[in-house]
């Protein structure tokens, strides 16, 4: 007796509460028969509807976002996606020709800072430009077929292609399109791949 008295009593030091406390003693069912009744919340979860969308949604309101609500984040990603792309490669070149050059010191950190800058803005520039002008042809397009498609991305991707290169002649023009084509149709195969084996099923 000694022994569980002086048991308990360690026990009573790390644990204040026992058994007996009616305040430990949450019930877990409502009543037999139901689910579980949570004991923080003390409702029946059952009541809660999992076949219901997680979201809300106004009336006829499409469930992703649209080509307009995603531009400004895809054309700052674009720069700044450009934008480390043209330093990394302002970068290479740097090391290559200061070394060539033979400079050293803070000479060589200069020249390899100009190099970094001026290559990565000239990236970010370019890149956010045609993502600019990519997203303004879609939106048209999407606002004037009143659908956003696969054949969106494809006209604009296209038409990106020969408004950017439209004053190098008619030649690089042509080039420019035909860039842009692909890549869209590449973005389409990548983003699209269920929706265009359906479409291949039902014909």
């Amino acid at each position: 007796m000694a022994m569980e008295s002086k048991q308990g009593g360690i026990r009573g030091m790390f644990n204040p509460y026992s058994s007996a406390d009616p305040s430990v003693n949450v019930p877990v069912a409502s009543s037999p028969g139901l689910s579980q009744i949570s004991p923080y919340l003390n409702f029946d979860p059952s009541y809660l509807g999992t076949t219901q969308p997680e979201f809300i949604f106004p009336e006829g309101a499409a469930k992703q976002r649209g080509r307009f609500e995603v531009a400004f984040s895809q054309i700052g990603g674009g720069c700044l996606g450009g934008g480390v792309y043209g330093g990394a490669i302002g970068l290479f070149n740097g090391l290559r020709d200061t070394q060539l050059a033979g400079h050293t010191g803070a000479v060589r950190r200069t020249q390899m800072i100009n190099y970094v800058m001026k290559r990565g803005a000239a990236s970010a520039n370019t890149v956010g430009v045609m993502a600019v002008m990519y997203f303004s042809f879609g939106v048209l397009l999407g606002w004037a077929r009143g659908t956003d498609d696969e054949l969106n991305t494809l006209t604009a991707g296209t038409a990106t292609g020969l408004l950017y290169k439209s004053s190098a002649g008619a030649k690089r023009c042509l080039m420019g399109g035909g860039v842009g084509l692909a890549l869209a149709a590449a973005y389409c195969l990548a983003t699209s791949r269920d929706r265009l084996q359906s479409l291949r099923t039902y014909s």
